[in-house]
Order: C-alpha cells, then sequence, then structure tokens
C-alpha cells in the first residue's frame, strides 16, 4: 500500500523548483528555454520523477578515462547494477569505467547498500556527489537500481547516445534523498490487440526503467488474441493467438519466452503482473474450445475492436476446470506476487452471474499463490480479502461508481488509479492525432499531468491509494514507433505521480523539467510526441 516516509519534505520543493528554473536559463522569444552554459551541469534535482528532497552545493564531480564504478557491498545484486550503470556510460564517454571492489580504487562512482538506510525502503535511495566522487547508497537494491537513474539523467543527454561524444561529463555538487510515494507505479501494454515480440517488450522495459516504473502489467487475452501458452489448454495459444484486431498474423509467447520477458524486467527492477481478462473479453478462448460456450458452440476468431459481447459460461463447471489450469500455470512462471483477472465490461454477463463467477475464481488466484487484481468493476461482487481494483473511470462517471469503488477502499480493498480521461495513452492528444481513440476524450500532456491520485475519487481514503498505473491499449497500435508516439510525452507524467511527494507538483515547474527530457528521448530513438504544450529544449 502506500508508503510513508519519515524524511522531511518542507525544503525539497522550494530547492527543486530553485534549480528546475535555473536550468532553464533565459528564454528566446517563442518561450524555448535557453541551453545552460557549455560545460555547467545540470542543476540538481532538476529530473522526472521529481526527487523528494535536494539539497545542491559543492562542486561538481566530473567522469573522466580514471573513473571507475566501485562496489561498496559483496553483493551479485550490486555488481549486476554497476555493470548495467557502466554499460549504459561506456559507449557515449569512451571510457573503459571498469566495475571494481571499493578498495582497488578511489573517487569514481561508489554503490553501497546500508542497513543504516532503512527509513529509505525497498526503493529509496541518497546520492552525494562533489569534486571527490559519487555515492549511491540504498537499503535494497532496487533503491540503488532508481539512484543509478538518477545519476544518469544529471549527466547531459547526450549520455544516451551509442557513439562517443565529446563531453564533460559532469553531475552538480549536493545530495539528493530520495523514495516513491507509491509502492505500485505501473504501466500495461497490450498485447492481445496487437502482439508485440518479446524484444519489443523489452525496448518497453528499458525505457520504463528509465522514470523508475516498477511494475509491468501485459494484457495477455482479450477477444482479439491469446497470448500465452497454456500446456493444458494448447489450442489457447495456437488458434486463439493466430490473429489480432484488423486480422494479422498474431502471435503468442512460449513460456520460455514469458520466462525471458519476467528475467528481463526483473533485471529493471520491475515486477510482471499478467492478466488473463475474465469474463468477458474472452472471445478467442470460446474460438478455440467449443465446450467453454453455454451452447457447447465455438463463435469464429475475432478482429474487430467492439467490447462486451462474449463471456464464459458462468453455469459450466468446465468453466473452472479452464480457469484453474490457466492461473495454476500462469502463477508458476510469475514469481511477482499479483495476478490480475480482468473483471472489466462484462457486459454480457448478468450481475449475478458475475459476482458468482468472481466468487469462484478469486479464491483460485489465491490457492496459487497471488493476490488478486481486478478492473475497478470488481468492486461490484466481493473482493477478495487483500485485493486491488483498478479504477479507469472518468470525471464524467456516474457518482454511483464512483461511491462504490470508494466504499471498497474504505472497506480495506487497495485501488489503483488509472483513470482513462488522464492515465490512458492510447487516448488521443488532440483530434488531429492520427493514432489512439478518443472515446474518454481528448488527454494532451498537461491533462495526463495535473491530477492527484490522494484526492481524484470523493470518498476514497488516501491510505487506500496503492498507486498508479499508465495502460496503452493497441487497437490503433501495431509498432514500436506507436508505442513512443502515444506513451511518450504523457507516461513520465504518470510516473512522476506515482512516484513523486504531492508538494512537487506543479505544472509549470514539471513541464519545464520535461523539456528538458527531449533530447535524452531523441538520444534514445523514441520518437515522441512534441506536445505544443512543452517549452521543448534543444541538444
Amino acid at each position: 500500500m502506500r508508503q510513508r516516509s519519515t524524511f522531511p519534505r518542507l525544503l525539497g520543493p522550494l530547492l527543486l523548483l530553485a534549480a528546475g528554473l535555473s536550468t532553464l536559463g533565459a528564454a528566446g522569444p517563442t518561450g524555448t528555454p535557453g541551453a545552460p552554459a557549455p560545460g555547467t551541469p545540470r542543476p540538481l534535482g532538476a529530473i522526472v520523477p521529481a526527487p523528494a528532497s535536494v539539497t545542491p552545493g559543492g562542486a561538481p564531480y566530473t567522469l573522466t578515462r580514471a573513473t571507475a564504478v566501485r562496489l561498496g557491498t559483496d553483493d551479485p545484486e550490486t555488481r549486476g547494477i554497476g555493470g548495467y550503470l557502466a554499460a549504459l556510460l561506456r559507449p557515449s564517454t569512451g571510457y573503459p569505467l571498469p566495475v571494481v571492489d571499493a578498495d582497488a580504487a578511489r573517487g569514481g562512482i561508489l554503490l553501497r547498500l546500508s542497513q543504516r538506510s532503512a527509513a529509505l525502503g525497498e526503493e529509496g535511495y541518497e546520492l552525494r556527489a562533489g569534486s571527490g566522487g559519487v555515492t549511491l547508497t540504498a537499503h535494497r537494491p532496487a533503491g540503488l537500481f532508481r539512484g543509478v537513474q538518477t545519476l544518469r539523467q544529471q549527466l547531459p543527454a547526450a549520455v544516451e547516445k551509442r557513439t562517443v561524444q565529446p563531453g564533460p561529463w559532469r553531475i552538480a555538487g549536493g545530495t539528493v534523498t530520495d523514495f516513491p510515494r507509491y509502492a505500485y507505479r505501473g504501466a500495461m501494454l497490450d498485447v492481445s490487440r496487437h502482439f508485440f515480440t518479446v524484444d519489443q517488450v523489452k525496448r518497453y522495459i528499458d525505457q520504463l526503467a528509465l522514470y523508475k516504473v516498477n511494475k509491468l502489467h501485459l494484457h495477455l487475452s482479450d477477444d482479439q488474441g491469446w497470448r500465452i501458452a497454456v500446456d493444458s489448454w494448447p489450442r489457447l495459444a495456437t488458434y486463439g493467438g493466430s490473429t489480432q484486431v484488423g486480422g494479422g498474423p498474431g502471435g503468442h509467447y512460449t513460456k520460455d519466452d514469458y520466462k525471458e520477458i519476467v528475467r528481463y524486467a526483473a533485471s529493471r527492477y520491475q515486477e510482471v503482473v499478467p492478466e488473463i481478462d475474465l469474463p468477458g473479453h474472452t472471445n478467442a478462448a470460446l474460438a478455440s474450445y467449443a465446450e467453454l460456450n453455454c451452447d457447447g458452440v465455438a463463435p469464429p476468431l475475432y478482429t474487430g475492436t467492439n467490447v462486451g459481447f462474449s463471456s464464459l459460461c458462468v453455469p459450466k463447471e468446465i468453466t473452472y476446470a479452464f480457469v484453474d489450469d490457466v492461473i495454476r500455470e500462469l502463477a508458476a512462471l510469475t514469481p511477482g506476487r499479483y495476478l490480475h483477472i480482468g473483471g472489466d465490461e462484462a457486459h454480457s454477463t448478468s450481475h449475478a452471474d458475475y459476482t458468482a463467477f468472481m466468487d469462484r475464481v478469486q479464491p483460485l488466484v489465491a490457492r496459487y499463490g497471488k493476490t488478486v487484481i481486478g478492473w475497478h468493476q470488481l468492486t461490484g461482487a466481493r473482493p477478495a480479502d487483500g485485493a486491488l481494483a483498478q479504477y479507469w473511470g472518468l470525471d464524467r462517471s456516474s457518482a454511483a461508481e464512483k461511491e462504490q469503488v470508494a466504499a471498497a477502499g474504505r472497506n480495506g480493498t487497495g485501488v489503483i488509479l488509472s483513470p482513462a480521461d488522464r492515465a490512458y495513452l492510447d487516448m488521443k492528444y488532440t483530434k488531429d492525432t492520427k493514432l489512439g481513440l478518443a472515446w474518454a476524450g481528448y488527454v494532451e500532456v498537461q491533462r495526463s499531468y495535473d491530477w492527484d491520485p490522494a484526492t481524484l475519487l470523493p470518498g476514497l481514503p488516501p491510505s487506500a491509494v496503492a498507486g498508479v498505473e499508465a495502460p496503452l491499449w493497441t487497437e490503433t497500435i501495431s509498432e514500436s514507433a506507436h508505442i513512443d508516439q502515444m506513451a511518450f510525452p504523457r507516461l513520465p507524467g504518470i510516473a512522476e505521480l506515482g512516484w513523486s511527494p504531492a508538494s512537487t507538483h506543479d505544472w509549470e515547474a514539471y513541464r519545464h523539467r520535461l523539456a528538458a527530457q527531449g533530447p535524452r528521448l531523441d538520444n534514445l530513438g523514441i520518437d515522441f510526441h512534441r506536445s505544443p504544450q512543452v517549452p521543448w529544449a534543444a541538444e
């Protein structure tokens, strides 16, 4: 649930705002921020997401050919993070950046775990920089990894290039003490409407890592395609996964493919949350096995974009044997704590059947050691103890719908906030956006950022907010380039809402910090949407 900090936050926002403004330099006649003087380090804390506390001061540290990544902890995970950092920095700097034990060199970049830093939590870190070097301290390896992303963003954007650049490579002096506001900070990728390969998913994982996202929610089944192999029901993948929206070839992940995604996500300290959407959004399964239909007749495969027309047959016992097998096999592949069972838009299932179905299925998730997540319609049934409900309603959603979710929160159900008219990355920016849909409205960058998870739902206790998630549905999205256009630059803002303290939340300050991300995204090969709401910085 929500993580509570013990660090004072009063000075952080003021220092951060000052640092962010000093990053900009003088604005030109078009409002485009000027670049800092050549060689001037990026002001400490002028990054995304905004840190909890920033204390600038002292001389910067300059990376040189003699810089080493030093390990102050005899721990395989710390060594892996050190190797990851060195691999990020070597191509652009041209420096060897050896990864060595702490006593093998002086200065450089020191990574260390400390039992005295328990107040930082699972993902918090402290970064100290001065002329003699940089020290990253954390209580857990995940915190070191999050700190690496901060160190990375403190360096010039050219550090993201894969060829040697001239530098200099300077990190501003001072201290950043940082930790997340919420424990759950997710992004969802729908691989059912259009299939994305393992390598495409890995690319998205790397993009998410830069902004400290810690959950990758994979929407693995829907009417248009079933994307994960299930040994006990093999036609789900081979037949149900053989198409996609528009009639393309589809595809599916073998169990080894899925394990590789899980492994790679874990190397970026992201937990995979698999979703099998039930009892609706199931046409691919119904087409694969006739016996799952109430009338025993399999419908044809579906390649359109309508929703709400399919349903598993709630009265049939085979339905629960099927669900048990799928959950058992998927849970065995998934080391994370959560398994998402969907539950949205079950328009072809009566309320009584929906409730009966959820009463039977939620215990199956617990049987295999996982915690239930469901879309917020689950709150209209009886959420299991410890379940999370993912809210995707709109500002214009009815008061009754909002109160149903808020009441569940008051009764102990945690809530992940994914309001469709703010956090859905597949919504068009404007009427002229070529990709995406607009059923939730147009969602420009400011709208996607300018809300507070703690106050979005009237009557929902702030303590019931588990975190935020940015879903990306793929009815119109079939390539990595499409992901780039729709996820960026909105995803960093949702990530900041999940990570940064509420006291740092300010659109004017944020849009300038986001503007400085433009060259970094360019150098990473991310062809992002150049929103006119953001004064994008030059390289």
